[in-house]
């Protein structure tokens, strides 16, 4: 009969050496010039979470936010809930805006606060035509899926229709040059939905991701109107340039170009700065890495051969 084993023991830890270790490690994390013990407030995720959650039943009353709205409510959401989102992303903003501050600064950070408020003021004066093309999103929707019974369903169940509402609104706030805010909104949606598309990318009218899950659409792409994206695709970057010190390049196109009413099938990967051409498509699984003129029908078995 074996002898029994015991578990191995080890010395009990200084924890002032665990403290000073990880104390001193945190001090390469951030890009801001401050230490991350300076007094500062980051962005709060979960205040910005009820911010979009707010924002959607903006553009879609009676869908989300509360459910028993009539013609003479309606007004009184919609008002109360954007004063609540104008004050609320005013302070996310300010946030995010005075990151690279000093102690003293962040303390009496009155130009942050004057900048966050105008840029919160912009974005909501920009939500109309925000609306105006998530209605063209659901109406590609209902269009391009035979599974829906009405537009209804699109609104309240699709993941495709929640992960672009998020990065519509995100877009917006890129486009305002607010840091932070914008990746939280779309790495949040991604979570909930596996559908990854990055703020910074732009994206048409009438946009139906079917299925939706493993979806990547990157920072620099630019997407025409009434494409249809399926589950797995990637538009991705084929290569990252490197500047004289080994590091990647920041903001440089890489990725790619897809032109009007092009539909692109399940697990496609398409790399680079190339353009797909009007009116293409991209069949399933196809790997891809050069641009294709307008009117094109590929698939893996062409790329193959």
């Amino acid at each position: 009969m074996s002898e029994p084993t015991h578990p191995q023991t080890f010395p009990p830890p200084s924890l002032g050496k665990v403290v000073e270790a990880l104390c001193s490690a945190s001090e390469n994390l951030s890009s801001s010039p401050q230490p991350p013990h300076v007094r500062r407030e980051f962005p709060s995720r979960a205040v910005i979470y009820e911010l979009v959650e707010d924002l959607r039943s903006v553009h879609f009353p009676g869908f989300f936010g509360p459910s028993e709205l009539t013609g003479e409510t309606l007004r009184f959401h919609v008002g109360a809930t954007l004063d609540k989102v104008l004050h609320g992303l005013r302070e996310q903003i300010k946030r995010g805006l005075c990151v690279p501050c000093s102690e003293a600064e962040w303390l009496l950070c009155d130009k942050c606060d004057a900048k966050a408020f105008d840029i919160a003021r912009a974005f909501v004066g920009r939500l109309p035509e925000v609306r105006r093309i998530l209605a063209t999103d659901v109406q590609a929707a209902y269009e391009g899926d035979p599974a829906l019974t009405n537009p209804d369903e699109a609104i309240f169940c699709y993941p495709g229709l929640m992960a672009i509402t998020s990065q519509r609104i995100a877009h917006e706030l890129v486009k305002l040059g607010v840091p932070l805010i914008p990746r939280i909104i779309t790495e949040h949606a991604h979570s909930l939905t596996g559908i990854d598309i990055h703020p910074g990318a732009r994206i048409g009218e009438k946009f139906f991701i079917d299925h939706g899950t493993g979806v990547v659409i990157g920072e620099t792409c630019i997407i025409g109107n009434n494409v249809r994206i399926y589950q797995g695709v990637t538009l991705g970057a084929k290569s990252f340039p490197l500047d004289e010190h080994g590091k990647p390049i920041k903001g440089i196109d890489r990725h790619p170009i897809v032109e009007d009413d092009v539909t692109i099938y399940s697990n496609a990967t398409i790399l680079g700065r190339v353009t797909i051409g009007k009116g293409s498509m991209i069949g399933g699984n196809v790997w891809l890495t050069r641009s294709l003129p307008p009117g094109s029908t590929v698939t893996q078995g062409q790329e193959k051969g």
